[in-house]
């Protein structure tokens, strides 16, 4: 069963209030990291204006740049659908819009992931050297890669499974925040 025909019969919702929905919930969404990125970029602007940025050793500053590149890029990633918003205002376009911003946050989220991995080896290796730069940077990477991308992805196999055996079954789907 398509998603259409589930929240039609379930939710009793049509295609456009599905899509009202899914936007309004992208927007939600949005506004949790959207501050939270923005706040990371100003922070990274500013730090080659403190007298320790000078310390640091090229491979870091190289590792800097590339942090301040990824918090840029999801800095705009993330504002973007607003824009995108503003420009197809009464354009009939919701579908599109709620489409392409799912990819745009999708990868600004990554991008942030990047960013947040890039500034905890920056920072523990000004604070406590590069061993425990290292350190830091699997064990961020790693919560991330398992919190943003593998419990999800377990869920989705598990949903996606459940969904099948339950269309084999002939039974009724119950979850109704299948994404």
């Amino acid at each position: 069963m398509d998603d259409s025909s589930w929240n039609q019969r379930v939710r009793g919702e049509t295609e456009m209030q599905r899509l009202d929905r899914n936007w309004a919930s992208l927007l939600q969404e949005l506004r949790v990291v959207q501050t939270g990125v923005q706040l990371l970029t100003g922070f990274l602007m500013v730090m080659p204006f403190q007298p320790r940025f000078d310390s640091l050793s090229t491979s870091m500053r190289v590792l800097y740049l590339i942090v301040l590149t990824a918090s840029i890029c999801a800095t705009a990633l993330l504002v973007a659908p607003v824009a995108a918003h503003r420009l197809l205002f009464r354009r009939h376009q919701l579908a599109w819009l709620v489409s392409a911003s799912n990819q745009l946050a999708l990868t600004g989220v990554t991008l942030l992931g990047v960013a947040l991995v890039g500034v905890s080896v920056l920072l523990f290796d000004v604070v406590a050297g590069a061993v425990a730069a290292v350190v830091a940077g699997v064990a961020f990477g790693a919560l991330f890669i398992g919190t943003w991308l593998v419990r999800p992805w377990f869920a989705r196999r598990r949903s996606a499974h459940g969904a099948a055996e339950d269309r084999r079954s002939g039974a009724e789907l119950t979850d109704p925040d299948r994404h």
